[in-house]
C-alpha cells in the first residue's frame, strides 16, 4: 500500500509539472544533504499573501514567515541532514525529486549564506547572495515554453566562486514559475543543500538580501506576462557575486533584450495557458484566445486566467471571464 501511495504521488507531482529539489547530483541519496521538508504536498508551489485564498498552497508565502528560505519545514530537518565537502570553484547541482522537470516557464536563480558556525544549527536568517542566474535563452523561441533556459530541465546549479571564503554555507537553489505573473501568481520552487566550502579566498560576497525581504509583489517579475511573445525580462534579487569585493547594485534584467517580431494583439491563446499544465504535443497556438461569454461576469467565479479546477482542488470551478478549459486531472484554466 505505502507502494501505492508513493506511485500516485510521483504521477501528481509530474502531472501537475510542480517540483521540489531532493538531490545533489552525483552525492548521496535523497535528503542527504538537501533539507527534507514538512509541507503535507513537497512539491507545492510558495506563493504571495496577497493572492486568492484558493490560490495558497499549505499556508506558504513568499513575504511573510520563513518558507521562502527553504522551504517549509526545512530547518527542523537540519540537525539530520549531512553536510557536503566541496572545493570554492567546484559546481554543486541539486536535481528535480522523483524525476519531474521544470516545466514552467521563469529564470532560475541560486544563492549562498554563510552559517554563524554550524550550518545544523543555521536558520538562514542571515545575509544571502546571489551566484548564478538564468532567465531567457532564445528571443525567438516559444516564450511559454522552451525560450526559458531552464524548461525541461531537472536540476539548478552553480559553481562555487573561488574567492568564497572557507566556512559551511546555505546553498539555495530556486526557480520561479512566471506562467501567472500576468495576474501577479508567480510561484516559487525552492530548495536548500547544506555545504562547507574548502580551498576557498578571501572575497566579500555581495551585494546580500535577506528572505523574506528579497522579493515583493511590485516587482517586476511578479507582474510579467509570458504572452503575446517575447519581452525583455528582469530577473528578481540583487546581482550576481562572481568574486572580488561586493558588487553594487540591485537586481540585473536579463541579457536577451532584442526584440522580436510584433506579436498579435489579442489576448493569451488557450495553448499559451501555463505550458506546465498544457500538453506536450499543442506547441502551436491557435489564431485567437476563446470569446469571453456575453453574461455579467459572477464575483464568486475565477478571473479570466486563473485556476477552476483540477483534482484536490477547492477554489471556484466557475470563470468570471472566458470558460474553464482542462489541461490535465491536476489544473484547469479560465481562458
Amino acid at each position: 500500500m505505502k507502494a501505492s501511495f508513493a506511485a500516485i504521488a510521483v504521477v501528481a507531482q509530474v502531472a501537475s509539472a510542480h517540483y521540489s529539489f531532493d538531490t545533489v547530483v552525483g552525492n548521496g541519496r535523497s535528503y542527504q544533504y538537501v533539507r527534507d521538508l514538512t509541507r503535507p504536498t513537497k512539491y507545492n508551489p510558495i506563493k504571495y499573501s496577497t493572492n486568492p485564498t484558493a490560490d495558497i498552497r499549505d499556508n506558504s508565502f513568499v513575504d511573510k514567515g520563513t518558507d521562502i528560505v527553504c522551504n517549509q519545514g526545512a530547518f527542523s530537518a537540519a540537525g539530520k541532514t549531512e553536510v557536503l565537502e566541496v572545493k570554492a570553484g567546484d559546481k554543486v547541482t541539486l536535481k528535480v525529486a522523483v524525476g519531474a522537470k521544470m516545466e514552467h516557464p521563469g529564470p532560475s536563480l541560486v544563492y549562498m549564506s554563510k552559517a554563524p558556525s554550524s550550518v545544523k544549527t543555521y536558520d538562514g536568517s542571515g545575509e544571502w547572495f546571489k551566484i548564478f542566474e538564468d532567465a531567457v535563452c532564445s528571443t525567438s523561441g516559444d516564450f511559454t515554453k522552451g525560450a526559458w533556459c531552464s524548461y525541461g530541465k531537472d536540476s539548478i546549479g552553480a559553481t562555487i566562486p573561488k574567492d568564497t571564503p572557507d566556512g559551511e554555507y546555505l546553498f539555495r537553489v530556486e526557480h520561479i514559475g512566471v506562467h501567472r505573473s500576468h495576474v501577479n501568481q508567480p510561484e516559487h520552487y525552492v530548495g536548500c543543500a547544506q555545504i562547507k566550502v574548502t580551498g576557498g579566498g578571501s572575497g566579500t560576497p555581495g551585494p546580500t538580501v535577506k528572505f523574506p525581504g528579497a522579493y515583493k509583489s511590485t516587482d517586476d517579475y511578479a507582474n510579467f506576462s509570458i504572452y503575446n511573445g517575447f519581452k525583455a525580462f528582469k530577473i528578481p534579487g540583487p546581482a550576481v557575486w562572481t568574486g572580488g569585493s561586493s558588487g553594487g547594485g540591485a537586481a540585473v534584467a536579463d541579457e536577451e533584450t532584442t526584440p522580436a517580431p510584433a506579436a498579435p494583439s489579442a489576448s493569451a491563446p488557450a495553448a499559451s495557458a501555463p505550458a506546465a499544465s498544457a500538453p506536450a504535443a499543442s506547441a502551436a497556438p491557435p489564431a485567437a484566445a476563446p470569446a469571453a461569454p456575453s453574461q455579467a461576469p459572477d464575483a464568486g467565479c475565477a478571473a479570466l486566467y486563473g485556476q477552476c479546477g483540477g483534482k484536490n482542488f477547492k477554489g471556484a470551478v466557475c470563470c468570471s471571464a472566458g470558460a474553464c478549459k482542462a489541461f490535465n486531472p491536476y489544473y484547469s484554466q479560465c481562458l
